[in-house]
């Protein structure tokens, strides 16, 4: 009698166990995936990923439990880029891309995975998406273009006599070309000269530099990823040629400019993990109108305004 007892016990229990681990397994089937991808290392693209890992965090999404995270960086290199992009769709339910480039390479692998895009300059020229306010496909997301006049408002104020704008970008980023095409367009109406040198490398951004700031009043640089990586550079000639940089991120002119206007990234961070939050929970891609930044300021490097004799007080700035 005890031993039927006993084995009745055992089974019970492995019976508990059983349903135990069906339940587990049950519970981590529903788990998502999420992947992000980010292009290379530079701080506003990474704090356009904290943004987005605070904000899913914020909402009760919790890596491990409520949530799987796979984040990637390619660290700029297009071989890279191409493997990790179709691990990343096989391996996820819903795939993040920070940049032009990634969130293009995250297109390119996929079939049927929804694709949210951030810290992209412009989804339409990047065919990315058909329109704004109706994406038409797997990819939506936040853009982080900057509205120019405000910058270039401010200007007039802090150089009121400046003539001629230099501009510099990497020919190979479409989102910095179409930044310079609408810089041009601008500066053009405001009755500015431009002269326009585009690189390729960072080995090309000290001859460039220094011939515009021979020629220039002013050097104007869009978000692009090269430039970013040698903002230091060009905030030591800027100071040895008395020529202010403006444009670019927030952390661009920390590291050497004088001034912007643009986002927040790690506010375009959060905005990115919101729209994702969505997709998340059933709501389609294509239902989901992609956004501009909700959060931008005009950020002013008060000592690089101090060692070029700038007077900045005039401006409305963080």
């Amino acid at each position: 009698m005890m031993k039927c007892r006993l084995g009745l016990l055992g089974l019970l229990a492995g019976a508990s166990l059983l349903l135990g681990a069906c339940s587990s397994r049950s519970e981590q089937a529903n788990v998502k995936h999420l992947g992000i991808l980010q292009y290379m290392e530079h701080e506003s693209l990474t704090e356009t990923r904290k943004g987005i890992m605070e904000e899913l965090e914020k909402q009760g999404y919790e890596d491990g439990k409520d949530i799987i995270l796979d984040y990637q960086n390619a660290q700029g290199d297009q071989a890279s880029l191409q493997s990790i992009s179709e691990n990343l769709v096989k391996d996820n339910d819903l795939v993040i891309g920070i940049t032009t480039q990634s969130s293009q390479a995250l297109q390119a692998a996929n079939i049927d995975k929804p694709i949210i895009f951030s810290a992209v300059t412009d989804p339409i020229s990047a065919k990315l998406v058909k329109l704004m306010k109706n994406p038409a496909g797997l990819v939506t997301g936040v853009s982080n273009r900057q509205p120019l006049e405000p910058l270039f408002t401010a200007l007039k104020i802090v150089l009121p006599k400046a003539k001629t704008v230099g501009m510099m970008y990497t020919t190979s980023e479409r989102n910095a070309e179409v930044q310079v095409e609408n810089a041009k367009a601008l500066l053009k109406k405001a009755g500015y000269k431009m002269i326009v040198k585009g690189i390729t490398s960072t080995n090309d951004v000290q001859d460039a530099a220094k011939q515009l700031m021979k020629e220039t009043d002013v050097l104007y640089v869009p978000t692009d990823n090269i430039v970013a990586s040698a903002m230091t550079l060009l905030g030591d000639l800027s100071r040895e040629s008395g020529i202010p940089v403006i444009g670019g991120s927030a952390d661009m002119v920390e590291e050497g400019g004088l001034m912007t206007y643009g986002p927040d990234y790690r506010a375009l961070g959060c905005q990115t993990a919101q729209m994702a939050i969505k997709v998340l929970k059933g709501q389609k891609v294509n239902d989901l109108p992609a956004e501009y930044p909700k959060d931008t300021e005009l950020v002013v490097n008060e000592e690089m305004a101090k060692d070029l004799k700038i007077n900045t007080k005039d401006l409305n700035k963080k």
